[in-house]
């Protein structure tokens, strides 16, 4: 008896392996079966049941030219704009330069080589009674005081308190006339 369960051991490996042999011959069989004539009668009544909705393109608009109204006046562009700003100019050419004479003759400072935008207000102090204000350009920290110049618009620092500085700058205006404007850094606390 013990050699019937041997060849049992023996057999059943290989009685697995057909078992199992023709159950994957049974499910191939059966994913055969269908063939390219169902899968294309399927597709076919997918296209059919789904009809894309196309809109028509809308026709295109009319192009209509503005008249240009003002040809008439002065070419801002043109060399004759610039002649009658400059027979103003030296119509009264003291007027004119009397704002920025005395800055141009003036030594620069060195905070005149950066824009105002540049700068920020970051405290102020008090040095024998007179107000300084500590100015923050590109991570260098300046000590400025009432008189000193800042920025590139000729701008002198008129008053200094705990939380603003005021300068008066002098700028061009559209037509080349040179005229005063206030301008003012304000103190810019840090975010923690």
């Amino acid at each position: 008896m013990m050699l019937d369960i041997q060849r049992f051991d023996i057999a059943a490996p290989r009685f697995a392996g057909v078992v199992l042999m023709a159950l994957l011959t049974t499910v191939l069989s059966a994913c055969g079966g269908s063939s390219e004539e169902d899968l294309s009668a399927w597709m076919k009544n997918e296209r059919a049941r789904v009809r894309p909705s196309i809109k028509p393109i809308p026709a295109p608009v009319k192009f209509v030219p503005e008249s240009y109204d003002v040809a008439d006046e002065m070419d801002p562009f043109s060399g004759e704009r610039l002649a009658a700003i400059l027979r103003g100019a030296q119509v009264n050419p003291l007027l004119n330069s009397a704002l920025v004479e005395p800055e141009l003759q003036r030594r620069k400072e060195p905070l005149e080589s950066f824009p105002l935008d540049n700068m920020s207000m970051v405290g102020s102090l008090d040095k024998k009674g007179q107000a300084v204000a500590l100015i923050n350009v590109n991570g260098l920290l300046y000590q400025v005081r009432k008189g000193n110049y800042l920025g590139q618009n000729f701008g002198k620092v008129m008053e200094i308190t705990e939380t603003e500085v005021v300068l008066r700058e002098i700028v061009q205006d559209a037509t080349g006339e040179w005229t005063e404007r206030t301008a003012s850094l304000l103190l810019q606390e840090e975010a923690n």
